[in-house]
């Protein structure tokens, strides 16, 4: 689905085309719309992950959670495509800082499972196989095979972790790029990834990112002190590091066949993995 695709299921659902502006092009296409936040999904096949995201909404403003608010309680269904609405959030005061994730995950590790709503897990590893499959020949065959093995090797030592903290609800991509600081504080966003499943997995997200992707030592202590416990003392939290860094991997391997800049950070962070050494700084690419 390109912008021109998305503009004419904007039209299709009854909204002001000319007054749309395109703020992200991925999974969605989402645009700014007057007073609302319109996303367009990529197929039908992502309409009950939409119909969740609202439900999801709805229930965080029951538990009194700072989150995206739905304009609408149902996603459209227009041409094939989910179309959700939402309320626009104001501009923005100052720029995210990890420490602003610290009281919406406190906020959200407290809440019990939502009643009449199934939340999946968080299957970290569930798309490694099609990422790598994707990636075709432009990756060597035996880093996709080493990246199976981990795969294969990860997935039950997670299943049989004990948790430091109580299982439940969470976000499931806990990075500040999900986070809106507005006039009256942060604000979650993006639902789409909650999930219920182990707590840590919302804080190994910014352990990998002080290790791996240059977060600030110091931003990393704000946010363990405003959220109370640091996840890196917990004894399988190597695990689950070790489980979103195949991921990650895999992930980028997807990009290899059209990009040249991805083709040579996934074998940077291949060959990290090979090595051992955790502290090897992965990039954008």
């Amino acid at each position: 689905m390109d912008e021109a695709r998305a503009r004419g299921i904007l039209a299709g659902a009854g909204l002001p085309v000319a007054e749309a502006r395109l703020l992200a092009l991925g999974e969605n296409a989402v645009f700014a719309v007057g007073d609302l936040v319109v996303k367009v999904g990529r197929d039908a096949e992502l309409f009950a992950r939409a119909e969740r995201e609202l439900a999801l909404a709805s229930w965080l403003e029951t538990a009194g959670v700072p989150a995206v608010r739905a304009a609408e309680g149902k996603p459209r269904l227009v041409d094939g495509h989910p179309v959700t609405l939402w309320h626009r959030l104001p501009e923005a005061v100052r720029p995210t800082e990890p420490r602003d994730l610290a009281p919406l995950l406190r906020a959200v590790h407290a809440l019990p499972e939502p009643a009449g709503l199934v939340l999946p897990r968080r299957e970290l590893l569930g798309g490694v196989e099609r990422w790598l499959r994707l990636a075709g020949d432009a990756i060597d065959p035996a880093d996709a095979a080493f990246l199976r093995e981990r795969r294969d090797s990860f997935a039950p030592a997670a299943a049989a972790l004990t948790p430091h903290l109580a299982p439940g609800p969470i976000h499931g991509d806990a990075l500040p790029r999900n986070v809106h600081v507005g006039p009256e504080g942060p604000v979650l966003v993006d639902l789409e990834t909650f999930s219920s499943d182990l707590r840590e997995h919302d804080l190994v997200v910014l352990a990998l990112s002080r290790d791996r992707y240059g977060l600030d030592p110091a931003a990393y202590e704000a946010f363990t002190e405003a959220y109370g416990w640091d996840v890196r003392e917990w004894e399988g939290c190597a695990v689950l590091r070790g489980a979103r860094e195949t991921a990650s991997c895999a992930w980028v391997a997807q990009h290899a066949p059209s990009n040249p800049k991805a083709l040579a950070e996934f074998e940077r962070r291949v060959a990290s993995l090979r090595d051992g050494d955790p502290e090897v700084r992965w990039y954008p690419f």
